[in-house]
């Protein structure tokens, strides 16, 4: 009996059964919360370049198509992101009339990190803007 009390054989497998659980939920956290980051990084980018890309329109409507047909094109590039959800504003700033101003709306509420239980959840709606001067100054 003393014998099977000092036998220490299987205590790194009780340890390893310990430790798993704990080192599966963190990977699988960086893993779903990576790639909401990715998303929230995809649609700036997107309103970014479209706010570059209109630059090239010589009114604020040909500025606004341009800006939306830039996101548009060019949503399919990220693959996380769904094209169906993204919307597109694009309108002289009210707070300066020299700057024109992109913003990108992407609904993330289809995303699969909101059917997970027990999961702090962030916001469903990502909200990101780009600014660009009007040129001439």
């Amino acid at each position: 009996m003393i014998r099977l009390l000092l036998c220490r054989r299987g205590a790194s497998a009780v340890e390893f059964a310990m430790v798993l659980p704990v080192f599966l939920t963190i990977v699988f956290g960086i893993v779903v919360f990576g790639s909401y980051l990715a998303v929230i990084h995809g649609v700036q980018q997107l309103a970014a370049e479209a706010a570059r890309s209109s630059v090239a329109g010589m009114s604020e409507t040909e500025r606004g198509t341009l800006a939306k047909s830039y996101v548009s094109a060019n949503a399919d590039t990220y693959p996380l992101i769904d094209k169906t959800h993204l919307s597109v504003n694009a309108a002289t700033s009210g707070a300066n009339a020299n700057v024109f101003v992109v913003t990108v709306n992407y609904d993330a509420s289809s995303m699969f990190i909101y059917s997970l239980p027990f999961v702090p959840m962030p916001p469903t709606l990502i909200a990101r803007s780009a600014a660009i001067p009007y040129g001439g100054f």
